[in-house]
């Protein structure tokens, strides 16, 4: 997941906002119409990784 992000493993609460808001801007589905279909695939693996990486719990049992 942090590969998706693009941030370190030390990387703060802060840093993977910031990486995820960006990341879901490029990468969100309505901005990128002429593919959608990857578009989307793209937006769900970089929400997926904020959604554990943002949750405290979830990122110390995925760092295991």
């Amino acid at each position: 997941h942090y590969d998706v992000l693009q941030i370190s493993q030390d990387a703060t609460l802060t840093d993977v906002k910031k990486a995820y808001r960006k990341l879901a801007v490029q990468t969100h589905p309505d901005r990128n119409l002429d593919n959608v279909e990857e578009a989307t695939i793209r937006f769900r693996e970089v929400s997926e990784a904020y959604e554990i990486l943002s949750d405290e719990k979830a990122r110390k049992d995925y760092d295991r």
